[in-house]
């Protein structure tokens, strides 16, 4: 058993403790609160005096472990540019746990993360949620597959453009993902039908991975920063009757009142990168704020390596300064980058039953001087900062 005493406890469920405990046995999240927890001495102990205690933060859209850092062509699996539309690529077979970010994640309090494939593609494959601690990936999966990445606008125009193939304009990436979809629909039907029937069916490994999507249990990840880009994918997932997340949602304040309408969270960033494309001219910490302010449930993302990981609390804090507020952006960075990922079942908040992922600072997360101290996932302490006490 491990306890945890003493701390500022942010729950991330409306209730706070300013001097709370959380006690943890066998993984899992047994106590929060005030309490007394009983003979101590037969427990591991972290007094966390003067200290914030937060679920482990959540990192709801990056490529850590598939865009690997300092080792270019052979570290980079992020994506299969040679074909469009390659929905049957998991990112679970090509994330390398020993990529150094990784380190990174833990050292800055971050517990999970989403991870998948680029937006070279128009749709590039299935992202994988996952522990930021471990050797082997099948034992860090929280959720696979988490979401199926779709992507709009600049990144599969420029990619393709000069390949003579489609998509080369915006009607042509809406068109190619119209026809997928119709076809994953199709084949659903006929599935469905031969199943009813009796009738022998050879399944479709091309087609297989899309029944999650269109039977609602995972989102379309739709890569998106042009208002006009936003609505595109609006409109074909409503078309399709399918679930969706905003990622990056560069100009989204500028259209807020109809992602509200939509129903559609967004996930923010990286709001810190350089604008060198022109579709993220309007790129801001502001929009956060204004996302969730016109009601839009909001995450923030580093999507590492295009802005580092280990800086996701201070994007947050940015984002709080801009209009988000400390509480929105915390948050913003556990459990709604849980719910908005599916996970919110076993983290992003401090509660009895969950995993016992835990980040405790020796202070605001969101503010540059502050330190990790001890990162917690599964009950374990996978990090804690050197010379603890100097």
């Amino acid at each position: 058993m491990l306890l945890i005493k003493n701390g500022k406890l942010l729950t991330m469920t409306g209730r706070n403790y300013e001097k709370g405990s959380v006690l943890i046995k066998d993984g899992k999240i047994v106590k929060v609160g005030e309490f007394d927890p009983g003979d101590e001495q037969a427990m591991e102990v972290i007094d966390a005096e003067g200290c914030w205690v937060l679920p482990g933060l959540v990192e709801a859209h990056c490529h850590i472990g598939i865009n690997e850092e300092k080792k270019g062509f052979e570290g980079n699996d992020c994506n299969e540019s040679t074909n469009p539309v390659t929905p049957w690529l998991r990112a679970l077979d090509a994330v390398n746990p020993m990529d150094s970010a990784f380190h990174n994640a833990l050292s800055s309090g971050i517990t999970s993360v989403m991870v998948g494939p680029g937006s070279a593609n128009v749709v590039g494959g299935q992202f994988v949620f996952m522990k930021t601690h471990g050797r082997c990936m099948d034992k860090m999966v929280v959720l696979e597959p988490a979401a199926m990445k779709i992507a709009f606008g600049e990144n599969p125009k420029t990619t393709y453009e000069g390949m003579s193939k489609m998509p080369s304009t915006r009607m042509a990436i809406a068109s190619l993902l119209r026809e997928e979809l119709f076809n994953a629909r199709a084949y659903q039907v006929r599935k469905k039908r031969a199943v009813e029937s009796g009738e022998d069916f050879e399944p479709d490994f091309r087609m297989e991975c899309w029944l999650p999507v269109l039977n609602r249990e995972i989102p379309l990840k739709a890569h998106v920063h042009r208002a006009d880009d936003i609505l595109t994918a609006i409109r074909i997932a409503r078309e399709f009757d399918l679930k969706m997340t905003l990622d990056h949602c560069t100009e989204g304040h500028l259209i807020a009142e109809e992602i509200a309408e939509s129903g559609f969270p967004a996930i923010v960033g990286p709001s810190i990168a350089s604008r060198n494309k022109i579709e993220v001219q309007h790129m801001d910490f502001k929009t956060p704020g204004i996302l969730h302010k016109a009601g839009v449930k909001v995450a923030i993302t580093s999507d590492h390596p295009v802005s580092r990981i280990q800086y996701l609390p201070i994007y947050a804090g940015f984002a709080a300064k801009e209009g988000l507020g400390q509480e929105e952006a915390l948050k913003a960075i556990t459990i709604n980058a849980a719910e908005i990922c599916n996970v919110a079942d076993r983290i992003g908040s401090l509660e009895e039953g969950k995993d016992a992922d835990i980040a405790i600072f020796n202070g605001n997360p969101m503010e540059t001087f502050t330190t990790v101290l001890y990162t917690i996932i599964d009950g374990k302490v996978v990090y804690q900062k050197e010379n603890l006490n100097a």
